[in-house]
């Protein structure tokens, strides 16, 4: 902008001031604190200004459009879009809000309940989408599983749990989902009673020549992983926290437990079992039979940490947690069909795929 430009938008710019500053007052909006002058001039800015520049650009850019124009709330305020531009810019028929201000419900949407989402976004914005309108928009865009460039050398696997909706009077119903997590701090994504399309997300993958799968004692966990079909080399290693919470639930005599730990640590897994022979308890049957059933994937724990390999499947756990942040707030219940994308809206959300979510056609 020429200095010349630039002092004519000035002079403009005040006379506008003005007018909108008159009709303030007019409306008796609030100003005797700069949020309350800062509430004002967005609001009017909103009502008079920006939907002005907004339709200018937009009929600069791609044309005037002769045909029927709908209203498109934006982050600019209403914006008038006909049926040709709507198409060039990439907005689909019968939506109401901008790919930008959808972008804003959906990162509100990954991190709260909607109802908390359509108060954030009105503050934020400046802009009104209820709640009911941001469970619409959440469930109108596909979301589809992270694409991962890198190698992967760690897949972290576990089950998180949901509460669904049941008839009003009866208790409540959780369901699991299964979450996994690569190269420990990596992407990670959740699925919901579709296994199939944990594994093949999975087959995708470009894996390393060896590589590791972890997990906890839960049998599906291993299933998933033996239908893990590729070409590399993997190692099933169960998680050492896991297996230390299985081992002092055995209880009796401490100086045996620290003694199974040592041994343990080191991958012992026989010298464990004979220091437990002579134990009859229910207690240390059930972890005898644990430790026969994941001996191979026991590995020298001692090793491993030295050689920074991994030993714990705390990644995904943590991954859960984070997600559970969302999906498990106060009150929160839903329908079956609904779980897969609220648990793909926050995973995106937390793998920084909303930060530059493309909305084409949304």
């Amino acid at each position: 902008m020429t200095p010349e430009q630039n002092q004519q938008l000035q002079a403009h710019v005040s006379e506008i001031a003005k007018l909108l500053y008159a009709d303030a007052q007019a409306q008796g909006l609030p100003m005797g604190n700069l949020i309350e002058i800062e509430m004002a001039v967005r609001s009017q800015l909103l009502h008079h200004v920006s939907p002005e520049i907004g339709n200018f650009f937009i009929d600069t850019a791609v044309g005037p459009d002769s045909g029927y124009s709908r209203t498109l709330n934006s982050l600019l305020g209403k914006l008038r879009v006909g049926p040709r531009q709507a198409q060039q810019l990439g907005v689909a028929p019968g939506v109401q809000q901008s790919p930008l201000l959808a972008l804003c419900c959906l990162r509100m949407s990954a991190k709260t309940s909607y109802r908390q989402a359509a108060s954030d976004v009105e503050l934020l914005t400046g802009m009104k989408v209820s709640a009911k309108s941001q469970e619409r928009i959440v469930n109108r865009i596909p979301i589809a599983a992270p694409e991962v460039d890198s190698e992967v050398n760690e897949v972290a696997l576990d089950g998180g749990m949901v509460r669904l909706a049941t008839p009003k009077g009866a208790p409540s119903e959780w369901k699991q989902y299964k979450a996994v997590r690569l190269n420990a701090k990596g992407a990670g994504m959740a699925w919901f009673q579709d296994n199939s399309a944990l594994v093949s997300w999975l087959h995708q993958l470009s894996f390393i020549s060896l590589f590791y799968c972890l997990g906890d004692g839960h049998p599906g966990i291993w299933s998933l992983f033996a239908q893990l079909q590729v070409p590399q080399l993997s190692e099933e290693i169960l998680d050492w926290f896991h297996l230390m919470e299985n081992l002092h639930k055995v209880g009796g005599s401490l100086k045996r437990l620290q003694q199974a730990e040592a041994l343990l640590w080191r991958g012992q897994v026989d010298k464990t079992l004979a220091l437990f022979a002579s134990v009859k308890t229910e207690a240390a049957g059930r972890f005898q039979g644990y430790l026969q059933t994941h001996r191979s994937r026991i590995p020298n724990y001692e090793y491993y940490q030295l050689e920074g390999l991994p030993i714990g499947s705390g990644s995904v756990e943590s991954w859960i947690k984070q997600i559970d942040e969302r999906i498990q707030v106060t009150g929160a219940r839903w329908k079956p069909e609904r779980v897969p994308q609220i648990l793909a809206l926050r995973c995106a959300y937390l793998n920084g795929d909303l930060d530059s979510f493309s909305l084409v056609e949304v």
